[in-house]
């Protein structure tokens, strides 16, 4: 019995590559591919590879006792593949973990080559079928793991399965710029609150820099009519445009804020700081972060040279916008992330109603292992609500459903401390130590339990 799996983004090859490893065959399809010597490419993505980071190249906080360090810590015990392939592909970032964007998809595309029981389909998948169909072609389950950017025709299939409309709001993407380009005479490195090591480059600016340079913003002309602004966007990832109509002081307080910066070359704090983040370990190119954007390219290039530093910047990639579709997971999704009405369709990655790298490939992961125990017969065993693997999936099947949006890892969404102890412990940090513990102490229980399962 093979194992169908719809992506190759990031949670399809992440699903694919556990589902491998846990002994399943597994049929990988990609729409992305060269026709006629042409590539066939989606509007946001720039080439046909696997795990191609079209937004940021960064994976988020490891500081020790976060919400995404806790994430990743998780997925790491359990044996995600992209995440060792994240490591492997990591360039210096702060206390982050960012990658290089290349090498990355490069690792991905070896070990899934390097593995004999995925078989890689260059195709658009139009149909997902039921059971019974799927058991005619040897296929026992499917992944749709198609991101954001599920095709139109995929995209009525699965609303038409579902009966259900699905939902969609717009992501962006952050310019990237030429090293070379950028004038170090009036940058400085450093990394807030000096958290790990000073590799991001820091734009300052003073009042009057500031103000002009958000006067242009405002002024910009935008990449489409008016009509764009009704679009729903994700509040994690609003274009600067749009904070900036929100009030003078909001790019300050945002992507813009210069708290725990201080510039070494005066001591003191900028208005406000721009900050800029490697690309790939050759540090030949760096992204502006958080400065997604929804401006023709002209008007790009002409406000973010007013940033100190980028004056004569070399744009290797603009802003953009693209559109990012989801299920209504809450109605449709189990917590072993199947379709209620189909026990054979599971659903990872940003279309199941996650936001983030770090989240796609944790879904992806968990839609591996439980497709994985079905073809061998096994009922899903869910991961523990404890951890922040369970109380992402919680999240996203436990909802209301008429206000869904989808959602990155945050303590928020992890069981509270008993009313008891957090009136005994005041200090934030060492609540989330102690949910911390709790979670990956529920984490070992469950992978004890579930390879006790898998090779029973």
């Amino acid at each position: 019995m093979r194992i169908r799996v719809i992506g190759g983004g990031l949670a399809g090859p992440e699903a694919a590559l556990t589902a491998a490893r846990l002994g399943c065959a597994v049929d990988l399809y990609e729409m992305r591919a060269l026709i006629d010597g042409k590539p066939r490419l989606t509007p946001a993505h720039q080439t046909i590879e696997f795990g191609e980071l079209v937004c940021s190249n960064s994976l988020k906080s490891e500081s020790e006792w976060t919400a995404p360090w806790l994430l990743k810590r998780e997925m790491r015990r359990a044996g995600s593949a992209l995440l060792k392939i994240a490591d492997e592909a990591a360039v210096p970032a702060g206390h982050a973990l960012a990658v290089d964007r290349v090498e990355f998809s490069r690792r991905i595309a070896e070990a899934i080559a390097a593995e004999p029981a995925i078989r890689v389909v260059r195709e658009e998948v139009t149909s997902l079928g039921t059971s019974a169909d799927q058991s005619e072609d040897g296929t026992k389950c499917t992944i749709v793991a198609t991101g954001p950017l599920t095709s139109d025709a995929l995209s009525e299939e699965i609303a038409r399965l579902t009966g259900s409309k699905h939902l969609a709001f717009y992501d962006s993407i952050s310019p990237i710029v030429d090293a070379d380009s950028i004038d170090m005479s009036r940058v400085y490195f450093a990394a807030r609150w000096d958290k790990g090591t000073a590799d991001y480059i820091n734009c300052p600016m003073d009042r009057a820099e500031y103000d002009r340079f958000l006067d242009a913003l405002l002024a910009a002309e935008a990449a489409e009519d008016k009509a764009w602004e009704k679009l729903d966007y994700f509040e994690g990832c609003l274009p600067i445009e749009v904070l900036a109509r929100r009030g003078r002081d909001t790019l300050r307080f945002g992507p813009m804020k210069p708290v725990g910066l201080l510039d070494p070359r005066t001591g003191k704090r900028p208005w406000a700081v721009v900050q800029l983040r490697k690309e790939n370990l050759r540090a030949d190119s760096y992204n502006l972060v958080g400065f997604q954007n929804h401006l023709k390219f002209g008007e790009q290039a002409r406000v973010l040279r007013l940033i100190p530093g980028l004056e004569n910047a070399r744009f290797l990639r603009h802003g953009q916008i693209h559109r990012n579709t989801y299920i209504c997971a809450p109605a449709l999704l189990d917590e072993s992330l199947r379709l209620k009405s189909e026990a054979s369709i599971f659903f990872a990655g940003q279309i199941s109603g996650v936001e983030g790298y770090t989240e796609s490939i944790a879904t992806g992961m968990l839609a591996g292992i439980y497709a994985a125990a079905l073809v061998q017969g096994e009922e899903p065993l869910p991961v523990s609500r404890a951890t922040a693997l369970g109380s992402l999936v919680h999240y996203i099947t436990r909802a209301d459903p008429k206000n869904f949006q989808p959602a990155n890892v945050t303590f928020d969404l992890l069981p509270p401390l008993e009313e008891e102890l957090r009136q005994k412990v005041r200090d934030k940090k060492e609540r989330h130590r102690i949910q911390c513990e709790r979670a990956l102490e529920a984490l070992g229980a469950w992978l004890d339990t579930h390879k006790a399962t898998q090779t029973a």
